[in-house]
């Protein structure tokens, strides 16, 4: 397993990228769905540095859903400006994992915007869930103990409303 907390430039940095041309809306900056494809990536990232890569998916039948995200946005990304992406694992139970991705500005280290993922460990035969393979629980359990050493990001739980929520 790659040692998250020195792969990139953060603890757990694995994604870098730029703002391409075409991620730009009408506000000039980058569009929100381009914020998630980034994230996503990033995922790929995360999965393929744990072992979970699409070789070992394939050979043992599994996957990975994700059932629930939640982004926020900060600062806004321009075009041509480069990102990275650092993940966290906040929870592990042997079928669920629970990310958090933050993205930050490359030059200034600026949040961008952070992602929170809930995501179920799939068996692709059946199309269940099912246990995460035991070495890859193992190195998931090792990055959540590694992430508790840190405090929860603010962002991590958050819903949306405005004001006090309406009753039921």
């Amino acid at each position: 397993m790659t040692d998250l907390t020195t792969a990139g430039s953060t603890p757990g940095t694995l994604h870098h990228g730029t703002v391409l041309p075409e991620w730009i809306d009408n506000n000039g900056h980058m569009n929100l769905a381009y914020y998630l494809m980034a994230f996503d990536k990033a995922l790929d990232d995360f999965t393929d540095a744990i072992g979970f890569t699409r070789a070992y998916r394939a050979e043992h039948q599994s996957g990975i859903f994700v059932v629930e995200t939640h982004l926020t946005y900060g600062q806004e990304l321009l075009e041509g400006e480069a990102f990275r992406v650092e993940t966290r694992v906040l929870g592990i139970d042997g079928k669920k994992l629970h990310l958090f991705e933050r993205m930050e500005r490359a030059s200034d280290g600026a949040q961008a915007a952070t992602c929170e993922m809930m995501i179920l460990h799939m068996d692709m035969q059946s199309r269940r869930s099912a246990p995460f393979p035991a070495p890859i629980l193992a190195g998931l359990m090792e990055l959540e103990q590694k992430a508790a050493e840190r405090s929860l990001p603010p962002e991590v739980g958050r819903s949306i409303g405005i004001g006090q929520r309406r009753p039921r």
